[in-house]
């Protein structure tokens, strides 16, 4: 599987020692200069021709260096009921291929599996067990998998992944619904993906298994997301907060949610699949494909699970949006200055460049300064090492590498910082 991520490349313009540079902005349009008409050209990555404002004459020397994508975090929770069991015996048999797959891509990539370790069956109950090369011998964790021991229930997808994330009473390692501390496997800077595997739907108090209970905070459809954090409706549990919650900051940010389940129908979310032999999974799972069209996902029919030709498809399918989904790191290193030319902190500026098209992006004083309109700033103004673009201008180069499948950054030093 090929990346087009890996054609984005950042170019550093280099000019050192420039010191008798002149400020160069040419007079735009409305008679300001023609850097503040580049830097309001749009948010397309496009300036029409106009020109940058930049002395082309400031740049001596050039360094190059390569744009980084964002680790990934791929987060699978499988339930481990009775029904569950061809199931369970796909994902044993496929999670190595998928990881392969993504290793494949280049990028660097965890898989958390939160479900019930074991080799063998447990009563009624169907554990999860991956082999080398991405598990360890005997059902262990490996370098880039990490095994959360946790029986899942058909019905608590939801609650037990934010209540063991949560580390909230009731889903505590001791406890019957949960698990060691598992934070610490998602990395802060990684895009995550999470993947459901389940023949059932989880409760809401819209559509409860057992009673919902007057006064709690309700469980919707969006709960895993926007869920406030307390008492669990159904029980005497608490249930820590969504995923989207300022609890959480961005730490989600940008996830894509994606599953096998009881759908089956592309329309109505109320029909369930069939299985080959006429009977049915025991929900469609309207909390599922609630949760995939939110996040732009994958689905896939559990009913199609005595097909490993259908697992592969979808183990590929959840591969390739893991990629599509990949974000940049708009943390840029300061090139090394050549030997014997020193760096000028104040005369750099930054170009986002798609092809011929190319804008200024103004500096701001630091992140608090970002807003809504991007820009770019140091790690330290008195000692930079890093140029980091705002989540805006970030957003914008990651577009235009999700549009034209490359882009550029052009760092640029020699002439006087462009502010805004």
């Amino acid at each position: 599987m090929s990346s087009p991520f890996r054609a984005l490349s950042l170019i550093s313009t280099l000019a050192l020692g420039c010191g008798t540079c002149q400020d160069d902005r040419r007079s735009g349009p409305d008679g300001g200069d023609a850097t503040d008409a580049a830097v309001d050209a749009g948010s397309d990555g496009a300036l029409d021709g106009a020109p940058i404002g930049l002395d082309a004459a400031c740049a001596v020397a050039t360094e190059e260096a390569t744009v980084s994508l964002r680790p990934v975090d791929i987060l699978f929770m499988v339930d481990n009921s009775s029904s569950m069991e061809p199931a369970v015996r796909e994902v044993n048999q496929g999670l190595n291929d998928f990881a392969a797959r993504i290793a494949a891509s280049g990028l660097d990539y965890r898989v958390i599996m939160l479900s019930l370790r074991g080799a063998t069956v447990m009563g009624s109950l169907h554990p999860v067990c991956i082999p080398p090369p991405l598990g360890g011998a005997g059902c262990a964790d490996g370098a880039r998998f990490f095994h959360v021991d946790v029986n899942i229930s058909s019905t608590q997808l939801v609650e037990q992944l934010l209540g063991t994330l949560g580390q909230t009473e009731g889903y505590l390692e001791t406890d019957a619904r949960g698990s060691a501390p598992w934070r610490m496997h998602l990395r802060d800077d990684s895009t995550k993906t999470i993947v459901f595997v389940t023949d059932d739907n989880a409760r809401t108090c819209a559509r409860p298994v057992g009673t919902c209970q007057a006064g709690e905070p309700p469980l919707t459809e969006t709960s895993l997301e926007d869920f406030p954090g307390g008492p669990n409706p159904f029980n005497s549990a608490v249930l820590g907060p969504g995923i989207r919650t300022a609890t959480y900051g961005s730490l989600f940010e940008g996830y894509t949610f994606n599953a096998i389940y009881g759908w089956g129908s592309a329309t109505d979310p109320s029909v369930r699949c069939r299985y080959p032999d006429g009977s049915q999974p025991d929900a469609p799972g309207h909390t599922y494909t609630a949760l995939v069209a939110r996040t732009s996902g994958v689905r896939a029919q559990i009913c199609d699970q005595a097909s490993s030709a259908a697992w592969d498809d979808f183990f590929e399918r959840i591969a390739s949006r893991v990629e599509e989904t990949a974000r940049l790191d708009c943390t840029l290193p300061l090139p090394e200055p050549p030997d014997g030319l020193m760096l000028d902190p104040t005369k750099v500026n930054v170009v986002l460049r798609s092809g011929d098209d190319a804008r200024v992006v103004g500096k701001v004083r630091d992140e608090a300064a970002c807003g809504t309109f991007g820009g770019w700033y140091y790690d330290s103004d008195a000692a930079p090492t890093e140029v980091r673009l705002c989540p805006a201008s970030c957003e914008e180069a990651q577009e235009v590498l999700r549009r034209e499948g490359s882009a550029g950054i052009d760092v640029q030093f020699g002439c006087d910082t462009l502010l805004i």
